[in-house]
């Protein structure tokens, strides 16, 4: 599908991904006080925790959902479980697509409950639900046309499906494989990346990915066209098959709140840099901005702002001008 604004003509990014209702805990101290090394073997903790909220996530809701606010237009393609009627009323209330969900009567919808410590690490026990529903999706069915799409984590079969459509479709391709690299093996892996025009993930993600792979950064650079390295505080790095180096500075949220979703809001924020037409840096910084923006709040689709408010935080992080068509 084709969408116009201002003159700019775009096509729709396609988000495939997980669903999930979050339970985010926060456990006000470390893990580390808790937790013996000598007796691992035996662990038995319970973390007391002082704040717990439900909400929307899942990494194609997070992603969609900021897509969205920067004014661009996200296809999700997902699933979601019996109880997943309140998620999708939340799609419609903020205008999403929502054709390509599908919806499984038998079993509940995939849920995480995650807790962060004062130090920012977290754990997390994940419900995978009806999630491998996606898979019946068949991409070359959609109506729509689509300009970029991000394969990013749910099951394992469903990432290797859609990635397969996207690249036999020609379209430019995020492979975002952040905590479901451990499900693929080595052959696998590197398919992804050989379908993929960009491969996303933070630093220890990457460096997990080169020992599954046996890949270094430049075997990986050989096999696609742009590696994103995240580095949290530290901002990004942007590589490409071409030599070009970009390291990217952080954008200071005004308060750390909650650091889930983060990642999810740079990617966003990236993708649409990319489809409105910015150099790798601006691409990098769009996505660092939209990340401060999801830290500041507890949850990862509560933050809000407009096309005019985050182009002021742009230009006071970067002292450039950025224009959201």
């Amino acid at each position: 599908m084709l969408y116009y604004e201002s003159n700019f003509l775009y096509m729709s990014i396609l988000v495939s991904g997980s669903l999930v209702y979050d339970h985010i805990m926060n456990f006000p101290d470390s893990f580390k006080n808790h937790i013996l090394p000598d007796s691992i073997h035996i662990l038995n903790v319970c973390f007391i925790v002082d704040r717990l909220e439900k909400s929307w996530g899942g990494t194609a809701g997070n992603i969609a959902y900021t897509i969205k606010l920067l004014g661009n237009e996200p296809t999700i393609v997902s699933s979601l479980g019996k109880d997943g009627e309140e998620y999708l009323k939340h799609f419609k209330k903020n205008k999403i697509n929502i054709d390509h969900i599908k919806v499984d009567e038998k079993q509940f919808t995939a849920s995480a409950h995650i807790t962060t410590d004062a130090d920012d690490n977290q754990i997390t026990a994940f419900f995978g639900g009806p999630l491998d529903l996606a898979g019946g999706i068949n991409l070359q069915d959609t109506k729509e046309e689509f300009s970029l799409a991000i394969i990013s984590p749910t099951q394992k079969e469903v990432m290797i499906k859609h990635m397969k459509e996207c690249s036999e479709m020609g379209i430019k391709t995020m492979f975002d494989p952040g905590q479901q690299i451990t499900a693929f093996n080595e052959s696998e892996l590197q398919k992804m990346i050989s379908q993929a025009h960009f491969v996303i993930g933070n630093d220890y993600e990457i460096k997990l990915l080169q020992e599954r792979t046996g890949w270094d950064t430049n075997e990986i650079l050989k096999n696609t066209k742009v590696l994103i390295i995240t580095l949290g505080e530290k901002g990004s790095l942007i590589k490409t098959a071409e030599g070009e180096e970009v390291s990217v500075g952080p954008c200071h949220p005004v308060s750390f709140d909650d650091p889930t979703g983060a990642g999810d809001a740079f990617r966003a924020g990236f993708l649409v840099g990319y489809e409105l037409g910015y150099n790798w840096k601006m691409c990098g910084q769009i996505g660092s901005v939209a990340a401060s923006y999801a830290i500041e709040t507890y949850g990862t689709q509560a933050h809000t702002f407009t096309k005019e408010e985050f182009c002021e935080r742009y230009k006071h992080a970067y002292d450039e001008t950025l224009n959201l068509v």
